[in-house]
């Protein structure tokens, strides 16, 4: 990759264990396909790094051990880049139980921080661009483009959720990631800033709406769809991040982006799969609000866990000195069409300011 650009990699939803029971290893498949080309004509293509916005888990209930030195194993596909180059997230399937040490699962195996080298491999110090914060929040700086991750977490006013109810599908952050987001984007008024979270924001991109997840059926009940219908679990905000400080349909992002027009340029996130061309409640994968914020949906790599599966990714090019970032959608299967780049989902985004490879002081 020229160093005149800067390639990012956006994936997520592999659920390896849901695709690895249909004899699908979705996670080693695509690293390999993104490295190496795919088995169905799609052409590899060259990254720097890549943000994985969660969900490596496919189990309904809390995910387990064998699932995890599943993932480790099919991330050792990798060949021209590190275990390192990836920067993960946990989503709502990757969250442990409610009685157990919050997300363990997600920190003992993928484990952004490097705190379970011994089970997950990861080596922080090897990370391209350090990482300052901890397995729920943290940022790293490239050039001047300022990334700030979020995880996913169980909503601690709920006491049904991981494990006793097979599930929680509305998205949740702890009022100081909230507090801790609002204060670095502040901070940081001559960034590009991009965010990143498991969950879309309410009514950004596609099904990210009210009751958007779910379905009725022929009596007028409520019904799994793109999500699982859990009636304890919010499933009215089973499509967006829902609880921010456990406050339900909080909307407190939303507020922020909507009294700070352009503060943040892109958010990335996924959890909702489906196909690229998708636009149920009247939303696309990339949509643009509030002053010029762009959401990207990036999910899916699984295959098979949902109804409506798609596998795919983005790929986002900046390039010195440009204002502009490309976004290109990848097809990691042909199921559905060609594998390899789907043209009519690429988009030009504009940002803030140009992308620059030395930071604002």
């Amino acid at each position: 990759m020229s160093r005149n650009t800067f390639a990012l990699w956006a994936f997520g939803d592999a659920h390896v264990g849901t695709d690895l029971a249909r004899g699908r290893e979705s996670l080693s498949e695509s690293l390999r396909t993104a490295e190496r080309g795919g088995d169905a004509g799609g052409p590899p293509f060259a990254w720097d790094i890549a943000i994985d916005i969660g969900d490596m888990s496919g189990g309904q209930d809390v995910p387990d051990d064998e699932e995890g030195a599943e993932v480790v194993r099919q991330m050792a596909a990798l060949e021209e880049h590190r275990r390192e180059d990836i920067y993960p997230i946990c989503g709502n399937h990757d969250r442990s139980g409610l009685d157990e040490e919050p997300a363990w699962w997600w920190r003992k195996w993928v484990d952004p921080t490097g705190e379970h080298a011994e089970f997950s491999g990861v080596d922080a110090t090897q990370r391209p661009y350090s990482i300052e914060g901890t397995w729920e929040r943290y940022c790293f700086e490239v050039g001047n483009i300022l990334f700030l991750l979020m995880s996913d977490i169980n909503e601690p006013s709920q006491r049904m959720g991981r494990g006793e109810l097979g599930g929680n599908p509305a998205g949740v952050v702890a009022r100081e990631t909230f507090d801790w987001w609002c204060a670095m984007v502040a901070a940081h008024p001559d960034h590009i800033i991009v965010s990143a979270h498991h969950y879309m924001l309410k009514e950004t991109t596609v099904a990210s709406g009210d009751w958007e997840g779910m379905k009725k059926d022929a009596a007028g009940q409520w019904q799994s769809n793109y999500h699982g219908y859990k009636p304890q679990g919010a499933p009215v905000g089973a499509s967006y991040l829902y609880f921010v400080g456990s406050v339900p349909d909080s909307r407190a992002f939303e507020h922020y982006l909507e009294a700070h027009p352009g503060a943040v340029d892109l958010w990335l996130g996924g959890h909702t799969h489906t196909h690229p061309d998708d636009t149920y409640g009247g939303k696309s994968h990339i949509e643009t609000k509030w002053g010029g914020t762009h959401f990207i949906n990036v999910a899916c790599l699984s295959r098979y866990h949902g109804p409506h599966n798609v596998p795919k990714s983005r790929l986002l090019t900046f390039v010195e000195g440009s204002d502009e970032v490309r976004v290109q959608c990848y097809m990691h299967t042909d199921e559905f069409m060609p594998q390899g780049w789907y043209g009519a989902a690429e988009r030009v985004l504009k940002l803030t300011r140009p992308f620059r490879w030395t930071a604002p002081r």
